[in-house]
């Protein structure tokens, strides 16, 4: 399982679409994720403060993107989904 933290409304533009993809997708052309270990660290460093988060539970196995563990700056190896999630992969929908 690896998890993907989105705005609600980010959320909320693609409850009606077969995928998700988060506003940043356009410029990164990936959809940053994180391990279950990693999703405390990543709220502290980046969304400290901000509220109506979606927490995302992932499949892997059910991604049909490609999946691919990538150093980040801190050099801990994250999970970059290379396209757009399809929802079938989407296991649980959690509000932080």
């Amino acid at each position: 399982m690896i998890y993907h933290i989105a705005t609600s409304e980010d959320w909320n533009l693609h409850l009606t679409n077969a995928t998700y993809e988060p506003h940043a997708f356009s410029k990164e052309g990936f959809i940053h994720c994180s391990t279950k270990a990693q999703v405390p660290g990543v709220l502290q460093r980046y969304y400290a403060g901000t509220k109506n988060l979606i927490l995302l539970h992932l499949e892997e196995s059910k991604l049909t993107p490609l999946l691919k563990y990538e150093e980040g700056m801190n050099g801990e190896l994250f999970p970059h989904v290379f396209g757009p999630i399809n929802k079938e992969a989407i296991a649980i929908v959690e509000n932080l």
